[in-house]
């Protein structure tokens, strides 16, 4: 637990305890940490007589993740579906920029809202009133259980689930780092009060649809070696997703780049989706954050994330924007060379 945590525990609380309407969500394309840690706070909360809403945000719902506790209460709107002016308190969660709480229109916070960020990013962009960003921690579902720790709330068993799931997705199953053994002490209290964790990663790991394996076979079909043979590149287009009739629900491009992560020799990891409204999804992976800082990267391409696992939204067509990914990882690593 750190200093940044303690000295802004205390002020978020009270904005908690102030409010009387709260409004958490779930970032676009929503990975187990932002499911997690959103769920797991709003139970919490709600444990304490709160009213808390949780919306699912532009994506659709995952429903690999419907064996959460409180998924089912999840609010199937985005943030310009709802009336903003019914919450007074809005509880940004892994969300390293305004964009990721919704990207269909410029969002401008109403000034009877109070806004406070928790996330783990350092490439935050410290939007909120409140920005609690500390990127020591290896998920968000990490800070919220110091948070809840501080504050004196307790952690039920579904609480613990939910924040259990957040842990153990963002760090790739205790891979990436910042995982340390404070994040393992904190697992195993979670295990403790929740025990059923096992039956819990065996459906995360085990919960495809066919879509999705077909759309693996698409992306590991069109993977090329550039820069030397030390980049590891898979980009599907919306044309090549549409031939093979594979639901773009199921194109889950961080599956692939940490596929690709696991070739001996393919530092720098890749894989990009075209997306609707002429712009492209890249998730970024490596083996070695050494070299391969994938924030600097992740920023420049508009995004952000960690050194070893970041993402990024190039608003360009297709072969576009995958001509811009080139010349960027040029500029950002130019040890490489020319692709």
């Amino acid at each position: 637990m750190t200093d940044k945590v303690k000295q802004l525990a205390p002020v978020i609380w009270s904005e908690i305890q102030k409010a009387k309407k709260i409004l958490l969500h779930f970032h676009n394309g929503p990975d187990g940490d932002s499911i997690g840690s959103s769920l797991g706070l709003a139970l919490a909360l709600r444990n304490l007589g709160k009213d808390v809403t949780v919306i699912k945000g532009d994506s659709d719902l995952k429903l690999e993740y419907a064996f959460l506790p409180g998924f089912g209460s999840v609010i199937s709107k985005n943030y310009f579906e709802i009336d903003i002016s019914n919450h007074d308190l809005f509880l940004v969660l892994d969300s390293s920029s305004i964009d990721r709480i919704s990207d269909l229109a410029k969002i401008s916070f109403p000034t009877t809202l109070r806004t406070v960020v928790i996330d783990h990013h350092n490439s935050n962009t410290m939007f909120a009133a409140i920005n609690l960003v500390d990127e020591t921690y290896p998920a968000t579902a990490q800070l919220i259980y110091d948070l809840l720790k501080i504050w004196g709330v307790p952690i039920t068993a579904d609480v613990a689930a939910c924040l259990f799931t957040g842990i153990y997705t963002d760090t790739g199953g205790f891979q990436y780092e910042p995982s340390n053994w404070e994040t393992f002490r904190i697992v195993g209290e979670l295990a403790k009060v929740y025990p059923a964790f096992g039956r819990d990663i065996s459906i995360l790991e085990n919960s495809n649809e066919p879509d999705k394996l077909f759309f693996r076979a698409l992306a590991y079909d069109s993977i090329q070696i550039l820069f030397g043979g030390r980049v590891a590149l898979s980009a599907v287009s919306r044309e090549q997703l549409s031939g093979k009739k594979i639901d773009s629900r199921y194109a889950s491009i961080s599956d692939i780049s940490s596929g690709l992560r696991s070739v001996k020799g393919w530092d720098l990891d890749i894989a990009m989706l075209e997306k609707e409204g002429e712009s492209c999804r890249v998730s970024l992976r490596t083996r070695d954050t050494t070299i391969f800082d994938l924030t600097k990267l992740a920023i420049a391409l508009g995004g952000g994330g960690h050194k070893a696992s970041s993402g990024a939204t190039i608003r360009l067509p297709f072969v576009e924007a995958k001509k811009v990914l080139l010349e960027t990882i040029q500029k950002v690593y130019p040890f490489l060379g020319r692709p």
